[in-house]
């Protein structure tokens, strides 16, 4: 299964650091070496923004040119809409950026990988896949997962 790859886990992969590396960071080596990591167009965007310095923006735009963004159709900004009602009226809350990359994934058949904790909450009630860290890119397994929540014909 492809994975798409949030803001999240990017971030904490292109930090650079004098500690170990994170988990998170090496599980995305990983997902890119087997070529299955994804992005998506506005996690291009959020990565890019608030890069103060036009060198390091240079270089970060080059390496991420290495990832075509997976299309964006407006079907995802009406699900993306949709999963964030459904959420809503459960409660859970999230940016218009978290549904739409939501919606990419479900109709692209993507698991995600972030380290945002309200993804947690959105598979309570969306048919979303999370992909966690460890030694095979296979997602969470459906005995943990949730079933997709009914649609109206």
């Amino acid at each position: 299964m492809r994975v798409l790859i949030d803001t999240s886990v990017w971030s904490l992969a292109l930090r650079r650091g004098d500690g170990p590396s994170k988990p998170e960071a090496e599980e995305l080596r990983r997902l890119i070496a087997a070529h299955i990591a994804e992005i998506i167009g506005p996690i291009r965007q959020e990565i890019l923004s608030g890069v103060r310095d036009q060198a390091q923006f240079a270089r970060l735009e080059a390496h991420l040119a290495a990832f075509p963004d997976v299309p964006l159709l407006t079907e995802d900004y009406v699900t993306g809409a949709k999963f964030f009602n459904l959420c809503r009226s459960k409660g859970i809350q999230g940016s218009n950026t978290d549904f739409l990359i939501c919606a990419v994934a479900v109709r692209h058949d993507l698991a995600i990988f972030t380290t945002d904790g309200d993804f947690a909450q959105f598979a309570r009630c969306l048919p979303i896949v999370l992909h966690n860290v460890r030694g095979s890119a296979e997602p969470t397994p459906a005995r943990y997962r949730r079933s997709a929540p009914k649609r109206e014909a």
